[in-house]
């Protein structure tokens, strides 16, 4: 074999072996694409797209039964999975008035669009109005005629997780949980008894002392206005243990090693708020004004026990979706920075 030969079969040889690593490359990055393409665009079992519901949304959330044993029923949880396969995952919890057809994270906020382009599922439970996402002690409502069975902690914590698991890849031990007003105090709690499940939690002006004096009485209120339900029947009477392991001021030790932001406004109205009806602003600014209290003291304390926490305090802001909106535009990135999920 001449030397002109074999140089160009070495040539063809080479030539070759780059187009296969190139071809090999190609593959990698469009397995890649199709991999995050699949994750979203499939439904898991149960679930239907939400936008086939009135009103629902698009941004791939799909709808999903859940059955819960404990309650006794299928269970609605809005689901956007994680873009990329990721196994981490964002719990948001409603307020007090939660409906049963969404959560208010969907319409109010558009969080599902906020996440676009991340690696983290979205998990947004439907229904739980008045409940503080707690298990309830019994029938949560005090018509006899629709009787609620309100098990909310043990299916978010025992029964939805291994769902996640299965059908969306979420690890039990991988997830942030947040929510406003209601949610926030629920947050709290659920973070703070399982801290194997949850590594971060934020409330959006939650509630967090609520076995100071007044409060039962105060939320008993609530809880009738929000749709007769009955405060006793959620952790007992007033001496009913329960009461204080369910109270984020007293049940801040299972926070040490979790990420924690809390917040709330100052019952201001923003410059563009001030021509609201009043029926909106004065509400707005009493529960506002009482969650900034109780968080407040919440971070006395907690600072004094060495819980690291992150506070932000704006002078202004209502008890309303601006300002629950504006915390989660502002906590996007830290969320998607401890999770590690951008």
């Amino acid at each position: 074999m001449s030397l002109k030969t074999g140089l160009r079969g070495l040539v063809k040889k080479a030539s070759a072996a780059v187009v296969a690593v190139a071809a090999a490359a190609s593959l990698m990055v469009a397995g890649t694409g199709t991999a995050a393409a699949d994750n979203m665009n499939w439904l898991r079992p149960g679930c239907r797209w939400d936008s086939e519901f009135p009103g629902g949304v698009p941004d791939w959330v799909q709808r999903c039964d859940v059955y819960s044993e404990a309650m006794g029923k299928n269970i609605a949880v809005q689901i956007r999975p994680a873009e990329r396969g990721g196994n981490a995952a964002l719990y948001l919890l409603d307020g007090l008035r939660a409906q049963d057809t969404y959560n208010a994270w969907t319409r109010d906020s558009y969080a599902p669009a906020k996440f676009k382009g991340t690696n983290i599922a979205l998990v947004m439970p439907i229904g739980g109005a008045a409940s503080f996402y707690a298990d309830w002690e019994g029938p949560a409502k005090f018509s006899s005629v629709e009787p609620v069975n309100y098990k909310w902690e043990t299916f978010l914590t025992k029964e939805l997780p291994g769902y996640l698991q299965q059908n969306f890849g979420v690890s039990p031990n991988n997830n942030s949980i947040a929510g406003l007003s209601m949610g926030g105090t629920a947050a709290m709690n659920l973070a703070a008894k399982h801290p194997e499940q949850f590594r971060q939690v934020l409330s959006y002006s939650g509630y967090l002392s609520t076995t100071m004096p007044g409060m039962q009485t105060l939320l008993g209120i609530a809880l009738i206005d929000g749709g007769g339900f009955n405060i006793n029947a959620m952790y007992g009477g007033l001496i009913n243990p329960r009461r204080f392991e369910n109270d984020p001021f007293l049940n801040m030790e299972g926070l040490r090693n979790t990420d924690v932001y809390v917040s709330a406004g100052n019952g201001v109205p923003r410059a563009n708020e001030w021509g609201m009806e009043p029926r909106f602003m004065i509400p707005g600014s009493a529960l506002e004004i009482f969650a900034r209290y109780t968080t407040g003291l919440w971070t006395l304390k907690a600072r004094a026990q060495g819980i690291n926490f992150t506070e932000d305090f704006p002078p202004y802001g209502l008890h309303n979706w601006t300002q629950f909106d504006d915390q989660l535009n502002w906590t996007r990135d830290r969320i998607l920075r401890v999770m590690n999920a951008y």
